[in-house]
């Protein structure tokens, strides 16, 4: 198996190299519900008891004795060693963590800060004398973290952030200036990683601030419109004296740091919202079963169950793709370290590596669970916009996770500039070898029908690689280095890449299960829900990879690249109907999402 991000696109995949939940671990299976059991009993149970969500500024105590709690069952520290009091898990089992903390609403975005942006910084570049320091804290909890990266003028362009530092004339702290907005956990925090420059430096670097250095002043809390009980404030910094020790990692090494946190972030937002989804599905599937209407319950209707099965689909195939590359990233490591790289070096390189399945995980897992909890709200009707059924609540949260991590805009331009790069500079990835490719695949369609059977999940994927990189191939080869300045070409290709990747790791991941046999009901529900996947893709890319040409090409040579695309996207002979009500038949039998 290839280890190497990207490689999605050009090579085939074997079901075999494929991770799925199915082959979880027991430990893996006590750690989701032991934190699946925290969030019901200590977040879920509180709100029913208090008739309303967490706010930040009214509950900051109860919000941090929680974060405490957690500490007490390891939860704060799932990537911190053991040698520094945590759980040192390894990144797929991480990823089981971030799925079942969804359970705990806002509290996701609490612990979240402080096991993963807040604290990884050190776990991945501190010193020895950093991590002793700071890391037993950070895992009990004693020290609550955050991370200080936006300004209010240095959003997407972080590195335009106009905080600085001068060294002092005894050479022994750095004198820190400046302001941070939305900082998650700031309104209670003991320590803030901050993104800083150093006199002229063109670019950041990064420190380990304590609020106890002076300085510090801390906003009022942010009136948001959703998880409303994470804490959210400014953090402003005058003359705050750092000790030199505490700049963390090398000295205009924080651009750096920060995309490759952010790498990590992502993917664990794209196993979060999954796990939002399932939770907000098993909502919507409990009230479809027992609301009636006309003297049936609502699950029974046709409409409900296009949304539920639609709903399924979606989620089954994200949820290929996250634990597929979160093996990856622990396979990558471990080849990494066996080549001779130091532990610290080896993780930051694995993630890395998986940048563009991380950048697409995080814009399709936040996209899907902001479409499955709309139609949970749907489902639910007048219920679910009342705030007593909990509806609005989860429809409101789930909206910041297409900003936060990277804005989707960003992610979709970054998967692309991404594979370019590993295309064109780094000769990683041979984009063009596979484009020449594309030619004989569209010939041998023109004389071949519509197929059906068991290949032709198999010739859906690869129709859509191959869209992919003509479209890609002939935009390029047409405007040069001005297509970076297309970003709505940029954009379409980047839907298309996501849809590929997705449906790829979606049939491997039936193909895996069909092998396995097991129970057959189930199987047919989950091909169901590869086959709705892949009937609902075809469409989407279709439709970009159309805006796409009409965006660069002109006259003939715009007939004849969408005959191109028209040939190799051929119709998928399946009924959508009869698929979803397959998924939602079982689920009904089950009575949960449980494919």
């Amino acid at each position: 198996m290839a280890l190497k991000g990207g490689s999605f696109l050009i090579e085939k995949g074997n079901p075999k190299d494929i991770f799925i939940r199915e082959e979880f671990t027991e430990e893996q299976v006590m750690i989701g519900q032991m934190v699946t059991d925290f969030c019901v009993q200590e977040i879920q149970n509180k709100i029913k008891e208090r008739g309303r969500e967490f706010e930040a500024d009214k509950d900051r105590e109860e919000i941090v004795g929680q974060l405490e709690k957690a500490a007490e069952l390891g939860l704060c520290g799932v990537a911190i060693s053991e040698e520094h009091g945590g759980m040192a898990l390894d990144f797929n089992t991480g990823l089981v963590f971030s799925e079942a903390i969804a359970m705990g609403l806002s509290f996701a975005t609490t612990i979240g800060a402080q096991t993963s942006i807040g604290s990884l910084p050190i776990v991945y570049y501190g010193t020895k004398a950093q991590q002793d320091k700071y890391l037993p804290g950070v895992a009990s909890a004693k020290l609550k973290a955050s991370y200080c990266l936006t300004e209010p003028t240095a959003g997407s362009d972080a590195n335009s952030g106009k905080t600085k530092c001068v060294l002092n004339e005894a050479g022994t702290h750095y004198i820190m200036n400046g302001q941070k907005m939305w900082i998650t956990n700031g309104g209670f925090a003991d320590i803030f990683i901050v993104f800083a420059k150093i006199d002229d430096d063109k670019k950041l670097s990064a420190f380990i601030v304590e609020k106890e250095f002076g300085g510090v002043t801390i906003g009022a809390e942010e009136k948001k419109l959703g998880i409303k009980g994470s804490s959210t404030v400014q953090v402003f910094f005058e003359n705050t004296p750092i000790p030199v020790e505490n700049l963390l990692g090398e000295r205009e090494g924080g651009f750096s740091m920060a995309l490759n946190i952010l790498n990590t972030g992502r993917i664990k937002l794209a196993a979060g919202t999954n796990g939002g989804a399932k939770f907000a599905l098993d909502q919507a599937l409990t009230y479809a079963m027992e609301r009636k209407q006309f003297e049936t319950e609502i699950v029974k209707f046709g409409a409900m169950q296009h949304k539920l099965g639609e709903m399924a689909s979606r989620i089954f195939c994200v949820d290929a793709g996250v634990f597929r590359v979160g093996r990856n990233i622990d396979l990558k490591r471990k080849e990494l370290q066996a080549a001779g790289m130091p532990v610290q070096e080896s993780k930051l390189e694995s993630i890395r590596e998986y940048a563009i399945e991380c950048a697409i995980l995080k814009v399709k897992g936040s996209e899907n669970a902001d479409y499955v909890i709309d139609e949970t709200l749907q489902i639910y009707g007048g219920m679910g916009y009342s705030a007593e059924a909990g509806i609005e609540m989860g429809y409101r949260d789930a909206r910041i996770t297409r900003i936060y991590e990277g804005t989707n805009e960003i992610n979709r331009m970054l998967s692309v500039a991404e594979l370019t790069k590993r295309a064109l500079k780094t000769k990683e990835i041979d984009l063009i070898g596979a484009g020449k490719q594309v030619t004989g695949r569209v010939v041998s369609s023109i004389f071949s029908g519509t197929k059906s059977g068991a290949a032709e999940e198999e010739r859906i994927v690869q129709a859509i690689k191959d869209v992919f990189l003509f479209i890609s191939g002939t935009a390029g080869k047409k405007l040069g280095t001005k297509m970076v300045d297309e970003q709505e070409i940029v954009m379409n290709l980047a839907d298309i890449l996501a849809d590929a990747f997705i449906c790829d790791s979606a049939v491997l991941k039936l193909r895996k299960l069909e092998a396995m046999g097991g129970d057959k009901e189930k199987l047919v529900a989950q091909r169901a829900a590869v086959q709705v996947y892949l009937y609902e893709a075809l469409e989407r890319v279709h439709k970009a990879a159309k805006d796409a040409i009409t965006s660069y090409a002109t006259g003939g040579e715009k007939s004849r690249a969408n005959f191109v695309v028209r040939k190799l996207l051929k119709s998928y002979d399946v009924n959508p109907k009869d698929l979803r009500r397959a998924i939602v038949k079982y689920m009904i039998a089950e009575g949960k999402y449980s494919i």
